[in-house]
């Protein structure tokens, strides 16, 4: 799966931002650092999200495969 991250750094911070994702955001002190914790930070999410939700009578889930 590819997905598209926003990253820029302030001060002595690298910052992530995921749009796709709500709420998916991270930091690190180094690039190289940033990546893994925005890997780990895109999988926490998915992981999160694709818990059952509480269902009601006019709500669906749906699976997609990208």
């Amino acid at each position: 799966m590819k997905i598209k991250a926003i990253i820029w750094q302030e001060d002595d911070v690298w910052c992530a931002s995921v749009p796709a994702l709500p709420g998916c955001h991270t930091w690190a002190s180094s690039y190289e650092e940033l990546l893994e914790m925005l890997a780990d930070a895109v999988q926490g999410w998915l992981e999160v999200a694709s818990e059952t939700p509480e269902l009601t009578s006019e709500k669906q889930l749906i699976e997609l495969s990208l």
